[in-house]
């Protein structure tokens, strides 16, 4: 037999092989899935810009607030009419189910504004009080803050000129789901129903955290 053709036969079972190992064997430190029904998950983790912004209390909020625990993060803005207090507000009544789930790491809820211009730290304070004190909330310049959206995967913008007061901000309106590695996961989509602002279904997301956590 040709040395061209032994080796063509080689390197055909050599990709066999690889198929089969990667169907049928997992690489170093993979973990399947975790089995959610309304969580849309990312093909892979995805990593987090760095960031640098502030919260509702002054501190510094950078990424190392998001290791250690799970986050829901959702975007947002404090003079938002309707997606943002509905949100928050759904997220609050499922909280203390929340903070129930047996896992290795709590669970933790993030406000990040998107609005600078308005959203001070006494305002976010305040905002975040009214739904559940334990509540993050942060925000930064645009800078700092597009970056770090367009890594989740969302993205937001001014609809008009902040000459105006009354100026809206369009956002995204899904609730993240960070790891403890401050890696994105997937999302949660907002649920449409007709006559109601499009927002994420709190028992939906009740019922997920549980195997989201545990995986």
């Amino acid at each position: 037999m040709k040395q061209n053709t032994i080796v063509g036969i080689v390197a055909f079972l050599a990709l066999i092989g690889g198929v089969i190992g990667a169907i049928y064997i997992a690489p170093p430190g993979f973990k399947d899935k975790p089995e959610t029904d309304y969580l849309s998950t990312y093909p892979a983790p995805r990593a987090l810009a760095k960031v640098n912004l502030t919260d509702q209390r002054g501190e510094p909020f950078n990424l190392e607030r998001l290791k250690g625990k799970w986050s829901l993060l959702f975007l947002g803005y404090t003079f938002c009419p309707d997606i943002c207090p509905t949100t928050l507000a759904s997220l609050n009544r499922i909280y203390p189910e929340l903070k129930q789930i047996e896992s290795e790491h709590p669970i933790q809820v993030v406000f990040v504004s998107v609005d600078p211009k308005r959203d001070t730290t006494t305002r976010l304070k305040e905002y975040t009080q009214f739904f559940n004190a334990e509540f993050i909330a942060a925000t930064g310049n645009h800078d700092q803050l597009f970056p770090f959206v367009r890594s989740m995967g969302l993205m937001y913008a001014l609809s008009e000129s902040t000459e105006n007061p009354n100026y809206l901000v369009d956002h995204s309106a899904s609730v993240i789901v960070v790891n403890p590695q401050a890696q994105v996961i997937g999302r949660f989509k907002p649920v449409h129903q007709q006559g109601m602002p499009a927002i994420t279904d709190g028992q939906q997301i009740l019922q997920d955290m549980s195997a989201i956590t545990a995986g």
